[in-house]
């Protein structure tokens, strides 16, 4: 019983996290002022929000009914391994196509990389 409750805490635990982190990403998609910065909360969001609920229904149907959803891990690590690639991706071409930093930004440490 005890046991039980346990793992029902890590469940909520790994649900609130990832609702905190969808919550504040899309606090941080409306306030950031550029696209680089809306584009770094996003993907935080979608990264750590969404793999985090996807691990508390993962171990909420292990520990309530004993399934291991293959689904849910195929979710989680295709969540884990995409979101930060098309970030970066969608922010590199939003770099080279001159989308501009925003004005108070104080280091352009990409501009030295790419040259």
């Amino acid at each position: 019983m005890l046991i039980e409750m346990l793992w029902h805490i890590v469940i909520i635990i790994f649900l609130i996290s990832g609702t905190f982190f969808i919550l504040s990403s899309s606090i941080g998609i409306i306030r950031f002022p550029d696209v680089y910065t809306r584009l770094h909360a996003a993907t935080k969001g979608a990264t750590l929000g969404v793999a985090g609920i996807m691990i508390g229904a993962f171990l909420f149907m292990f520990i309530e009914h004993g399934i291991v959803s293959g689904k849910l891990i195929l979710g989680i690590i295709f969540v884990l391994l995409t979101a930060p690639v098309s970030g970066h991706m969608i922010s590199r071409a939003a770099y080279r196509s001159g989308v501009k930093l925003w004005d108070r930004s104080v280091k352009d440490d990409y501009h030295k990389a790419i040259k």
